[in-house]
C-alpha cells in the first residue's frame, strides 16, 4: 500500500499523480505499487512541489510497518530514533500566531 498527500502542489502533479494512484480526497492518493514505481513517482513528486509539500507512506516490513518520507515545506521533520521513524515539529515561525 501506498498513500501520498500533497498540499499547495501545481495541478499538472497532482494530475500526474493520478495517472498511477487513485486520488480519494483532494491532495490524497492511494494505490499498490512495486518499490521501483514508488521511487519514480517519488521522483516525480520532489521535481515538481514548487511551493508545496508532500508526504509519502508505504507498506513495509519494519516494527511499525511502514515507512515515510517527506518533501516541499512543512513544519514536520522525520526523525529516525533507533530504527523507529518519528516526528519532529519546528516551532510556528515569530508572527504567525493567527492573531493572537
Amino acid at each position: 500500500m501506498l498513500v501520498i498527500v500533497v498540499e499547495n502542489v501545481p495541478p499538472r502533479l497532482r494530475g500526474r499523480l493520478a495517472i498511477w494512484l487513485l486520488e480519494t480526497r483532494a491532495g490524497v492518493y492511494v494505490g499498490k505499487v512495486s518499490r521501483r514505481i514508488r521511487e519514480m513517482i517519488w521522483e516525480q513528486v520532489v521535481a515538481g512541489i514548487e511551493d508545496g509539500n508532500a508526504v509519502m507512506a508505504w507498506s513495509t516490513n519494519t516494527e511499525a510497518g511502514f515507512d515515510f518520507q517527506t518533501c516541499g515545506k512543512n513544519r514536520r521533520l522525520p526523525l529516525d530514533h533507533d530504527g523507529m521513524k518519528l516526528v519532529s515539529f519546528f516551532p510556528d515561525p515569530v508572527g504567525d500566531e493567527g492573531g493572537n
